[in-house]
């Protein structure tokens, strides 16, 4: 035996975006009145709406286009500092990278420098051709001055 295939139930759709009424409404005349009163009520809302609107007269329009010149005054300028910004931060870039390249040519002299001074050769002239010797520790005075930050010359070395 050959087996039956079910054949699937059709129920009734309802297309589109509304329902049908199955039956029409009765209204009562209560609901008719409150839907009249309802419609009434919008219809004067819309209409107090359309005289708000017709009561756009010129000083209304002055006054609208002080305010949009004043907000395009206001937006121009703004534009006009993010400008000057930028470039000042680009500005401030460039002087950065500027001070990093002579950061780096002043370390590379300074380990120049450093690499071609001898210092044996400072102490052997210093010590046979000037004549110079270190300092003994009673030579050796420390002088500690607590009232400003700086030593004036010519002022008198406190004794010990």
């Amino acid at each position: 035996m050959a087996a039956r295939q079910k054949r699937p139930v059709q129920s009734e759709y309802v297309y589109g975006n509304t329902v049908r009424e199955m039956e029409p409404s009765v209204r009562t005349p209560r609901e008719e009145r409150r839907e009249y009163q309802r419609q009434q009520r919008v219809s004067r809302a819309v209409r107090r709406n359309q005289e708000k609107a017709l009561q756009i007269d010129l000083p209304y329009v002055l006054l609208l286009t002080a305010a949009a010149l004043c907000a395009l005054y206001i937006c121009i300028g703004y534009l006009q500092v993010q400008s000057t910004i930028t470039s000042r931060i680009y500005h401030i870039e460039q002087l950065e990278q500027e001070l990093e390249q002579l950061k780096q040519e002043n370390d590379t002299l300074q380990t120049r420098i450093n690499t071609n001074i001898d210092l044996d050769y400072i102490y052997k002239v210093a010590t046979e051709e000037l004549g110079m010797v270190y300092a003994n520790k009673n030579q050796v005075l420390i002088y500690d001055k607590t009232e400003s930050e700086y030593v004036r010359q010519y002022e008198d070395i406190p004794g010990q």
